[in-house]
Parts: C-alpha cells; sequence; structure tokens
C-alpha cells in the first residue's frame, strides 16, 4: 500500500459531541477520589452495587420525568428490543430493588459509581457521558435515615477534601402541604418543575409561567414568596417557621424537619446546611426531603451533589412499598468546577511516589528487587525503561508529577545503598539504606 493510499485510508480520530478522552492528568484525581469515596462509603456501612448500562425503555422512562425523557438515549438492538442508556442511577437501583428485594436484607444501605448517559446540550461543566456517586438507604421511611445521608453528603465533602460548600434543603411534602392549602395540589408535578428552573430563568420569568399555570396573579405571587428568601442569611429555623406558617401550621413534614435539624445540630455540622424553598429538584420520583449542593465560592456553576426521598419510586415495579432516601455526586462536574477554581485536588496527578532511574540495564534486577520492597511497604514505584540520558529520565519523572527519584551508583549497588533526590525541593539523600530510603519516602508522600 503506498503512503498516499495509506494516508487516505486513516480514519480520522475523533469522540462524539458532549464525551471525552481521560488524560491521565485528569483520570488520576478522578480514580483518587473514588476510592477514597468508597472507602469512607463502606465505614458507614454501605456495601457496592452494580447494575446494567442498558434497560429496557420502558423501564426507565416510567418515571423519569418530561425533560428527561427527551434527554435519554434510546434505541434498537438486534434482537429489535427498544432499549436505552441509564440516565441515572436511581431509576435503576429502583428495578433492582424490585427484582431482588427476597434477597436483600432491609434497611439496604447501597453504593454505586458509574458512568451515567444524558443526550444534553454539552456545556461546561456538563456532559453526555458522566460519572454519579450514589449512595442510598432503604427500607426506612425517617428522620434518622435523612439525617445520616446528609451526614454523609457532609463527610463526603471532607473526605474528597473540597472545602467552602453549601447543602440547601428543602421538602417536597412540605411544598404540597401549601399547595393543598392554596388549592394547587393537583397542579404540583406542573409547579414543581416550574420552581426548579428559578436559578436558569430568573423569578420574573418563573412568576410568569406560573400565573399562566394557575390563571391567578395572586396564587403565582404566593408561590414565589414561599420560595424566596429576603435574607439568603436567614436561620434555618426562621424559614421553617415562615414556611410552615404559610402551609397553614404545623405538619408531619415540618416536624420531620425540626427533628432533621436537631440531628444536624448535634453532629456540629448545621452551619453547612440552609433551609433553601426553591429546591424543588425536576424528577417526579422525590417525595420528602430535597436538596442540592452548591460550592461558595462558584454559586452559579450548578449543584455537585443532589438527592432526597422517594418513597414511592420502587412501586413502578412491584406492590411492595419500599422508602428510601439517597444522594448523587456528579463527580465530573464537581471536578470541572475544582479546576476552575485551581484547586490542589485536580492539580495533584502523580502516576507513582517514586522513579527509579534506569543508569546501566545490566543492574535491571537490582531495580526491580528494590521497586519490590518498596512497593510492599505501600509506595507506588516506576522503573525507568529506556536506556537514556538521565536529562530525559528527569523530565519523564517530572511531566508525571513523580515527587522522589531513586539513582544508584556502581558503588551504591555493591555497598546495597541507594541515592533518594527530592525532585521538588532537589535535595539529595546519598548512601541510604533500603529501610532508611522507604522511610523518607514515606514520611513525605503520607
Amino acid at each position: 500500500m503506498s503512503k498516499e493510499t495509506k494516508a487516505k485510508s486513516i480514519i480520522e480520530p475523533r469522540v462524539l459531541k458532549g464525551f471525552r478522552d481521560f488524560l491521565p492528568s485528569m483520570e488520576i484525581p478522578k480514580k483518587a477520589i473514588t476510592n477514597n469515596l468508597e472507602k469512607h462509603f463502606r465505614s458507614y456501612g454501605f456495601v457496592p452495587i452494580d447494575t446494567p448500562i442498558l434497560e429496557y425503555t420502558e423501564v426507565l422512562l416510567g418515571k423519569g420525568g418530561g425533560e428527561t425523557d427527551k434527554q435519554i438515549f434510546h434505541f434498537k438492538d438486534n434482537g429489535e428490543r427498544d432499549v436505552a442508556l441509564r440516565f441515572d442511577l436511581t431509576v435503576p437501583f429502583a428495578r433492582f430493588l424490585a427484582q431482588h428485594q427476597s434477597e436483600l436484607s432491609l434497611p439496604f444501605k447501597r453504593f454505586h459509581i458509574d458512568k451515567v448517559w444524558r443526550g444534553e446540550n454539552p456545556q461546561k461543566g456538563r456532559y453526555r457521558e458522566f460519572t454519579q456517586c450514589d449512595f442510598d438507604i432503604v427500607g426506612v421511611d425517617n428522620a434518622e435515615a435523612d439525617f445520616e445521608i446528609l451526614s454523609m453528603m457532609d463527610s463526603s465533602f471532607s473526605v474528597m477534601g473540597v472545602q467552602n460548600y453549601q447543602f440547601c434543603i428543602a421538602h417536597r411534602g412540605l411544598f404540597n402541604t401549601f399547595l393543598a392549602h392554596l388549592g394547587l395540589l393537583e397542579m404540583s408535578v406542573e409547579i414543581l418543575r416550574t420552581v426548579d428552573k428559578l436559578r436558569k430563568i430568573g423569578k420574573e420569568e418563573v412568576q410568569k409561567l406560573l400565573h399562566e399555570l394557575t390563571g391567578e396573579g395572586e396564587k403565582a405571587n404566593a408561590i414565589l414568596q414561599y420560595i424566596s428568601k429576603e435574607d439568603e442569611k436567614e436561620p434555618f429555623l426562621t424559614t421553617l417557621d415562615r414556611l410552615t406558617a404559610l402551609a397553614g401550621g404545623e405538619n408531619p413534614h415540618s416536624e420531620r424537619m425540626r427533628t432533621i435539624y436537631s440531628y444536624l445540630h448535634e453532629a456540629g455540622i448545621e452551619e453547612h446546611f440552609t433551609f433553601d424553598p426553591s429546591i424543588t429538584r425536576g424528577l417526579d420520583y422525590y417525595t420528602g426531603i430535597v436538596y442540592e449542593t452548591f460550592l461558595t465560592e462558584l454559586p452559579h456553576f450548578g449543584s455537585v451533589c443532589s438527592g432526597g426521598r422517594y418513597n414511592d419510586l420502587a412501586g413502578l415495579y412491584t406492590k411492595e412499598e419500599i422508602p428510601g432516601v439517597g444522594s448523587s455526586i456528579g463527580l465530573d462536574r464537581l471536578l470541572a468546577a475544582l479546576e476552575e477554581l485551581g484547586s490542589p485536588i485536580v492539580s495533584s496527578a502523580s502516576s507513582a511516589d517514586v522513579a527509579i532511574f534506569n543508569i546501566d540495564v545490566k543492574h535491571f534486577s537490582h531495580y526491580d528487587r528494590i521497586a519490590r520492597a518498596m512497593r510492599k511497604d505501600g509506595l507506588r514505584v516506576a522503573i525507568y525503561l529506556l536506556n537514556k540520558k538521565l536529562g530525559a529520565q528527569y523530565k519523564w519523572a517530572e511531566t508525571n508529577a513523580i515527587p522522589f527519584a531513586v539513582l544508584l551508583s556502581e558503588d551504591d549497588v555493591l555497598s546495597s545503598t541507594l541515592t533518594v533526590k527530592n525532585l521538588r525541593t532537589r535535595e539529595v539523600h546519598n548512601a541510604l539504606s533500603i529501610e532508611a530510603a522507604i522511610a523518607l519516602i514515606i514520611k513525605e508522600v503520607f
């Protein structure tokens, strides 16, 4: 084949709109976060599950909500079955519960970290393929389960090393009680979806849409009053008291919120939670507490963690009532926000802790023995595999953000010592034993 013919036959390498390749500089921090989150979820007694990325379309569309139905990727497979890519991890979980409830012991606590797909318009921080980190408690409907999910959200952000965040929480049941007080309960789904657009289209447009929905300016204004806060720093209980009065007085939903807040206060984490009545969540399946999470330094970036209580979700697939509450961290969206903030979380993409330089290939077995010893103590060790000058090896180590290099001269090999160089500070430690070298590096790395 001639060069010209070969050039014509080469397929242009490209990815679909809204999809991405992940270079090591992006994937290393992402994997580090998911590994830490998995350990953290297990510390609460949560267990991992997995579900297929493809489901029957009717399974996913049963309760998705108007906009989600339009965004779903669905097609006919080779067997002419109507199938779709999952758009979140919650709806497949509901199907999973209905199918395996006899095999599960309730309450059941699960976590699931995996990719989902939505055919929405790509924009900064929003993609058509992205990773969600879900954690849920099913089989119990009480304030204690609601609080545990909120507590896990707070501690998860701490585990990820994220600072300056605010959890905005509200209650669907309390809002519906308010709508019933106005005589608008039968329109709750449409009203909730309209209110959910507040941050995107603003108060005036929402008021106009509410007026069109209700047919009454007075009721539209009442809804706008309910979802608005004149003072963003209004205390949680002050907001709750005001909304309870607008809903006609104390009710089971307002009492649930008071109990949840008391737990947050006792745990000493209440400062991270604010009562924001404009939070409704657009999906139909939420029935109780709902929440979204915003980074205080990027308030207009959008929510990076959201969820709520969904007591009726599994009812699509089973007659058994299985109440649940959960949350989902949008990992790619969070990482995009942290990258914009210049967070060290996304800039520390080191491929290894130690690089062993290949000064003379005849000593490769010796390099390998040192690498094995270091790995036993938990260090990530990469041996340079090419026979190149030291300058090229230093450049390789620095490109891969490896903080330490190990160099072995002929004397080092003969005396079973080695030289360690800190590639960040340029400090050099000569004639170290392998044990001393490991201790030095571990002290700096961990």
